[in-house]
């Protein structure tokens, strides 16, 4: 099923909003690695439609980062709109999408993301609020339900398409699941079945190989990845090339994820400011980078106390330097 903007492959493979990850430095690693579809940090309908300056800096993006997605959330049909409205005009990304799926208690309290499943009328005001207020196709992400009791996918995603959704993003959990459990793929499945719309799948998606598995095992029309590809942006590439039928390419090695994560870097200090708080913020992204390498524990003590790329480099080139390093993730 076709998706309502534009992907390099007709089964799409999106790097999920998360908030303090998918920022410009972390998309931009991504789509250099294969990622078709990005989706900026969710932002707050509020903060956009009082020009917040440091909300209003994650809706930025860079031309190679199209096609890309700007997320937005609240529980104020009247902000949403205004957020849209205000998105179009000043970045123009190629689609709108509405987070009904955060579980962060600040965020729910506010009746904000998953929140607002607990009152599926307001979900339709806003949707349709939004619609009205651009040209963009507008699309959602959300979960299973509220809790267990409330669990109806089925229900909500055709609720979402009704109210004028043109596609439709699954994270199978429900809000007080947080990311607990298991996210249940036969549900995904059941949506699938259920709506005309197209359906991306988001869920317990650790592996390139469970790529293909929730394609098999949903028919959805493209994946969302999220803390997969933590440390991890070969994960789409790897991805692709299963999709394709093609061999999975070999394991980036020590050197190879050390040059990423100081990409990586010199993209944050480029993009956020070449400040020590920008590398004290980027600490967690060279801690993933070192997951599964020997020694990982050590590496990241270290790299948690750096203030600088200069620093990050040094401790790089001295594990490389090592007798003995076991330089291929294991």
């Amino acid at each position: 099923m076709k998706l309502p903007y534009p992907s390099p492959h007709p089964f799409a493979l999106l790097l999920a909003p998360m908030a303090g990850v998918s920022e410009a430095p972390f998309r931009q690693i991504c789509r250099a690695l294969g990622a078709d579809v990005l989706v900026s940090e969710f932002l707050s309908s509020e903060a956009i439609r009082r020009r917040i300056d440091r909300v209003l800096e994650g809706a930025e993006f860079e031309p190679h980062e199209r096609p890309i997605g700007i997320q937005i959330y609240g529980a104020d049909a009247d902000a949403m709109a205004d957020a849209a409205a205000l998105v179009t005009e000043n970045y123009a990304p190629e689609f709108i999408d509405i987070n009904f799926g955060c579980p962060v208690k600040k965020v729910v309290q506010r009746n904000g993301g998953s929140g607002c499943l607990r009152d599926m009328e307001l979900v339709e005001r806003i949707i349709k609020a939004v619609i009205g207020a651009t040209h963009l196709p507008v699309t959602v992400k959300t979960r299973s339900g509220w809790n267990e009791d409330a669990r109806d996918p089925v229900g909500i995603a055709r609720r979402m398409q009704d109210a004028g959704a043109k596609a439709f993003t699954l994270h199978a959990r429900t809000r007080t699941q947080m990311f607990n459990g298991h996210a249940n793929w036969d549900e995904i499945a059941r949506v699938v079945e259920a709506l005309e719309i197209p359906v991306i799948g988001n869920g317990d998606v650790h592996t390139a190989e469970d790529v293909v598995r929730m394609k098999a095992h949903t028919n959805c029309a493209g994946v969302m990845i999220g803390r997969g590809a933590f440390g991890n942006p070969w994960i789409f590439r790897d991805a692709r090339a299963l999709l394709s039928g093609q061999p999975k390419p070999a394991a980036p090695d020590a050197s190879e994820r050390f040059r990423t994560a100081l990409e990586h870097a010199r993209l944050a200090l480029r993009l956020q400011g070449d400040s020590p708080r920008t590398m004290v913020e980027f600490r967690k992204h060279l801690g993933w980078y070192s997951k599964g390498l020997h020694g990982a524990g050590e590496l990241r003590q270290r790299l948690f106390q750096v203030h600088s790329l200069a620093e990050a480099e040094a401790i790089f080139l001295d594990y490389l330097e090592r007798p003995e390093p076991l330089v291929r993730v294991a």
